[in-house]
């Protein structure tokens, strides 16, 4: 086969081609889940199969099609050892009495009322310190989790909450990957790029804020789940000691955090002090608790909630994600050697006819990449890529795409189930992504302030050595929007 489709000639697909995989996708998902009650790994594998027929028969080799899927999962190897990591450390943060610590200070101080935009606003800090949405998740986050199961709250809510804060902070922080990889490929200055993006995401911040206070005053009267609180701290100390001192391993991870050790050491340095904890504090033995940080921790005590906090971590816990993950990468690979991709972002380009059409286009690119190529790197790499020219054309600083990509790119990602980012949350906070989407308010809010920034020229900067040829653009003056 490799022999007989290697040596055609390599053609680029027409729109019409470039949708065939694409509509598979969405028919094989919407019937393998809706209907046979599926994961998504089998209707992603198949469209990776249908994939791969059309890339070679547009000309492409088995060879080049495989080395492109392979070099697209390479892009996720750091992403998918970090999600293994933070299973072995919800396995021996639980093990140790840390999240259970962390539970129950928290019942303290945390009222119903006020949870979801506390939340929401520790995430934001946690994940602005540490510049990684997903160890804020994987930390504070698993912990704010269980104080809100233990409130009685929706964890869909709770979760849309927590994501709405690791994504702020992720996104803001300098010390993030997105936010330096966004300036990078769009030749913007990194802080230039920090600054200009507040102009989109402190709103959408406040407005998720406001509708999650407006939420929580439902719950200001909740007394029945109040009640249960003092139960539920008699069960985790009857289980766990606990003591303040256990606080210190998310205090260290955050610590190394900020001083830019990369995530990797820093979490398996992490998930070892669990294991010292757990073996120091709860008096586990030592081979029991270096397995937790494989197969997570399991006990059941006969109260629901309690056995829902604690039958939780390991590192095989995530495997469902990382092949999740896998398939989806190579599916995205396929899609970008055999030019689908580029086809697309192509007729879209057709649609952009002015500024805010064309800042639609690229947030409808960065959507669709999160969708189709599965994964929030290819969501940025690939729109900066592509349209850098048609900014460049139309004398727009370079820094009104990276904010763009990332107002759309980086906060879109955990929307999507099988991106790697909705695989992980999944499988960090134990919600759908499409059960937690509607609540993770920032997440959906930021684009659309994007657009509408960008249809009504607001805080639009444009290359100042055009700025005055370039007249009238969509009907706004454009010297004016540049000084604004």
């Amino acid at each position: 086969m490799n022999g007989k489709f290697g040596k055609k000639a390599v053609k680029k697909p027409s729109l019409k081609v470039a949708m065939i995989p694409i509509v598979f996708m969405i028919v094989s998902l919407y019937f393998g889940i809706a209907i046979f009650e599926l994961d998504a790994h089998i209707p992603l594998l198949l469209s990776g199969v249908v994939a791969t027929i059309v890339a070679m028969w547009l000309g492409h080799s088995w060879n080049e099609i495989e080395h492109s899927f392979l070099n697209t999962i390479r892009l996720s190897l750091q992403a998918v050892i970090i999600l293994i990591i933070i299973g072995s450390i919800i396995g021996t943060w639980i093990a140790s009495g840390i999240v259970p610590t962390m539970i129950y200070y928290g019942l303290n101080f945390l009222s119903p009322g006020y949870f979801l935009v506390s939340a929401c606003a520790i995430c934001c800090v946690v994940a602005m310190a540490s510049g990684n949405a997903w160890t804020a998740a994987g930390t504070i986050g698993i912990a704010i989790m269980g104080i809100g199961q233990g409130l009685g709250l929706d964890l869909a809510m709770v979760a849309g909450a927590v994501i709405s804060g690791v994504y702020f902070g992720d996104k803001v922080s300098p010390l993030s990957e997105t936010t330096n990889m966004a300036p990078g490929i769009t030749g913007a200055e990194l802080f230039e790029h920090i600054k200009h993006m507040m102009y989109t995401t402190i709103p959408a911040l406040i407005i998720s804020l406001v509708l999650y206070t407006i939420i929580g005053l439902q719950f200001i009267d909740n007394s029945a789940s109040i009640s249960e609180v003092g139960a539920l701290q008699g069960q985790l100390s009857d289980i766990f000691s606990i003591s303040p001192w256990l606080l210190l391993a998310p205090a260290a991870v955050i610590v190394m955090m900020v001083r830019k050790m990369p995530a990797i050491p820093a979490l398996t340095i992490g998930s070892l002090i669990g294991v010292a904890f757990a073996i120091g504090f709860q008096g586990m033995p030592v081979g029991e608790a270096f397995s937790v940080m494989y197969y997570g921790y399991s006990q059941e005590v006969g109260i629901e909630v309690v056995d829902n906090l604690l039958n939780n971590g390991g590192m095989e816990s995530m495997m469902y994600t990382v092949a999740l993950i896998m398939i989806a990468m190579s599916f995205g690979g396929i899609l970008e050697k055999a030019g689908i991709l580029e086809a697309i972002v192509v007729a879209l380009l057709s649609f952009a006819k002015n500024t805010g059409s064309l800042i639609a286009t690229t947030v409808a690119t960065c959507i669709a990449a999160n969708i189709i190529a599965c994964d929030q790197y290819l969501s940025i790499i690939l729109p900066g890529r592509m349209y850098s020219k048609a900014y460049q054309d139309r004398n727009l600083h370079p820094k009104n795409l990276s904010r763009t990509i990332e107002d759309a790119g980086t906060m879109t990602s955990p929307l999507v189930p099988w991106n790697t980012c909705g695989a992980f949350m999944f499988a960090t906070l134990g919600v759908s992504a499409l059960s937690y989407a509607p609540f993770a308010f920032l997440c959906f809010i930021s684009p659309i302030i994007a657009v509408i920034y960008g249809y009504f020229n607001i805080k639009i900067e444009y290359l100042p050595a055009k700025s005055e040829e370039k007249g009238m653009n969509i009907g706004f003056d454009e010297k004016k929007s540049a000084e604004a």
